[in-house]
């Protein structure tokens, strides 16, 4: 009897953590994309991207389980099982669909262009011809600044967060930024050290480079993880929760058509 009893108390220590990890989820995040993810002044994170998740994990009753990635590490420590899930502003594009799966889209904004207020540029790949223009490292602006920018005789600068390219872009180091209108306009533009610079030239948002906005990263073939995030992306659209969210950042429709 000692022995089945104690062959029960072992098995429910064993599930003991398997019933604690089904009540949560871990997601990766960048935190140094405003207004999408940023630290509060007493290091916490806080931004769109975090709220919705925040939201959605609600939604789906678990605990969200935050971790910090360099942006360029984000997939690579998804496949590895480091966390769940990445939610940090990750466009949906053909190539990253190669390796990982994706939710729906939770917001959609086009790329654009910052550099000194009053430049005109009409034709990029002919007014930047021989400039530096910044994008950071592994995302969907360096892919296209590489196979687009590139043969036209760009000069493109990689860098490991948007916001080292601001403060060169600032300092002079850096001609251009190619970035999400969103991010550059809140993150840069209305600050002090953006002032002097403006949005210039068209909009981005050819699909192949761009993506079909941004959505949840999962390892391939975790439908079940999809599929929960797709039901509470669906269910805070429609109780409310997400235009609350939305209000707390923007003026404007950043879910998109």
């Amino acid at each position: 009897m000692k022995k089945i009893m104690l062959l029960g108390a072992l098995l429910i220590s064993a599930l003991a953590p398997l019933a604690q990890a089904a009540d949560e989820i871990r997601i990766g995040i960048e935190a140094a994309y405003p207004p999408f993810a940023m630290k509060t002044p007493d290091g916490q994170i806080t931004g769109f991207d975090y709220d919705i998740g925040v939201a959605l994990c609600e939604q789906m009753q678990v605990k969200c389980v935050w971790i910090e990635q360099e942006f360029d590490g984000l997939i690579p420590a998804l496949k590895v099982r480091k966390f769940d899930a990445v939610l940090s502003s990750l466009s949906i594009t053909p190539e990253r669909l190669k390796s990982v799966d994706f939710t729906k889209k939770y917001y959609h904004t086009p790329a654009k262009l910052a550099m000194k207020a009053g430049t005109v540029v009409k034709d990029p790949l002919v007014d930047l011809k021989g400039k530096k223009v910044g994008v950071q490292r592994s995302s969907i602006y360096d892919r296209y600044a590489t196979e687009v920018f590139v043969p036209a005789g760009i000069e493109v600068v990689r860098y490991g967060s948007q916001n080292e390219i601001f403060l060169d872009l600032g300092a002079g180091r850096v001609d251009a930024t190619l970035a999400d209108v969103v991010n550059i306009d809140d993150g840069f533009l209305k600050t002090e050290a953006g002032k002097g610079f403006a949005l210039v030239g068209p909009d981005y948002n050819d699909p192949k480079y761009f993506g079909d906005g941004a959505g949840i990263a999962v390892r391939k073939g975790d439908k079940a993880t999809a599929d929960k995030f797709n039901a509470a992306i669906d269910a805070i659209r429609a109780n409310g929760k997400y235009q609350q969210v939305q209000d707390k950042y923007f003026t404007f429709n950043v879910y998109g058509e």
